[in-house]
């Protein structure tokens, strides 16, 4: 049984006791103007109706790494976790710092102010691409199946690219079916078929 959910706290905003099981992966959907006390509001896709209100310290981050335009932050990910030093009136209470950020080239070091008179160093590491979904043959057949007109096939067959072996022979057979029983459609009762390919081709892939 998985208890990462019975210990997540009532809140209207995202918490550091929520990232108390390890460090999450959050892309930004919206930044907007928050109270005097917490001047920004950073909607998450992975936490909706609970929007992460940033310290000065992960604002000091966000700003040197991405500027100060708020618009580019939408789309951008970021990774993160709770750091139980942070502390709150002289008492370690935790509170949410920044891992890793997308949309950076190499590690950035960072000397920031922590209290009055007092700086620490934060290193942010870049955020690796997510992996592209594996293409679903049973989609891509399916499409093609239901394709109905050439240009739907093409479509199909650019996503084919991605293919090998027995998978890619799978939707080239039923886009070449397709083909024919599309050409068999539209064909005059009169024999015109030179005008048609013998075979269907996938762009990119038959060569």
């Amino acid at each position: 049984m998985d208890l990462s959910n019975t210990i997540i706290p009532k809140s209207d905003q995202l918490n550091s006791d929520e990232l108390i099981p390890g460090p999450r992966t959050f892309t930004i959907t919206d930044v907007r103007e928050g109270s005097s006390e917490q001047p920004v509001n950073i909607f998450l896709a992975e936490s909706p109706g609970k929007p992460f209100r940033p310290s000065k310290t992960v604002l000091r981050v966000l700003v040197t790494a991405w500027g100060k335009d708020s618009s580019v932050y939408v789309g951008r990910r970021m990774t993160l976790y709770r750091d139980a030093e942070v502390k709150w009136a002289g008492q370690e209470v935790g509170g949410i710092r920044v891992s890793h950020l997308s949309d950076i080239a190499k590690p950035m070091k960072m000397a920031l102010t922590e209290t009055r008179g007092k700086k620490s160093t934060v290193v942010v590491q870049p955020l690796k691409d997510e992996p592209k979904p594996r293409i679903s043959v049973e989609a891509l057949i399916e499409n093609a199946q239901e394709a109905r007109h050439n240009e739907d096939l093409d479509d199909v067959a650019r996503a084919a690219k991605g293919l090998t072996g027995a998978d890619l022979d799978a939707v080239k057979a039923v886009v070449t079916a397709r083909r024919e029983e599309l050409k068999a459609a539209l064909a005059p009762s009169t024999d015109n078929a030179g005008d048609w390919p013998a075979t269907a081709t996938i762009p990119g892939v038959d060569q």
